[in-house]
């Protein structure tokens, strides 16, 4: 079902998405497109849902609802504050040793959805998230604050460095489609 796809999509997503992008991914018309999309803003817009759907400048995005602002404020301080979670710290392992790296590989190869954690690898100034103009799409890299963090002058300087940043099993991974 068309719906459940642009929702699953909208989740997922931590940018606002065009009518047409989501067109492409779902490969529907975008007149069909604009109708779910008004269906969703009906179902999560008019009723008292912690989650709404943003609309500016003909992109759709899932945002959390303004009335839950101090919750999610106080959330998102113990998340940022906190010690760096399992996932958080295997996350930053692969960008540092594979990166630049898209989300779409680095969900390849931890096998989850990693959108909530490169956002808050990316508040913490640790990771950043860049437009590679030639695959024309988002790729994430450390930080010099991260490097500086470790002490290190220079990536390079990690542990096995040379073997892990270019380690054929993974490639083999990388380049299943």
């Amino acid at each position: 079902m068309i719906k459940n796809k642009i929702e699953s999509i909208l989740f997922i997503s931590n940018k606002p998405l065009s009518a047409k992008q989501l067109a492409d991914l779902v490969g529907t018309g975008k007149a069909e497109i604009e109708t779910v999309l008004e269906t969703l803003k009906q179902e999560y817009n008019n009723k008292n849902n912690g989650i709404k759907i943003l609309e500016h400048d003909n992109k759709v995005q899932m945002v959390t609802a303004s009335e839950s602002s101090r919750v999610i404020e106080k959330f998102l301080k113990q998340e940022l504050t906190g010690e760096m979670t399992r996932p958080q710290l295997e996350t930053l392992t692969i960008i540092a040793y594979r990166g630049p790296i898209t989300k779409m590989e680095l969900e390849q190869i931890r096998g989850v959805n990693c959108s909530l954690i490169l956002r808050n690898l990316q508040i913490r100034g640790l990771t950043e998230a860049c437009l590679d103009k030639k695959i024309k799409t988002t790729v994430y890299n450390i930080t010099s604050d991260f490097v500086r963090f470790l002490g290190l002058t220079q990536i390079s300087q990690l542990p096995d460095y040379e073997r892990l940043s270019s380690n054929k099993t993974i490639e083999s991974i990388l380049s299943l489609d």
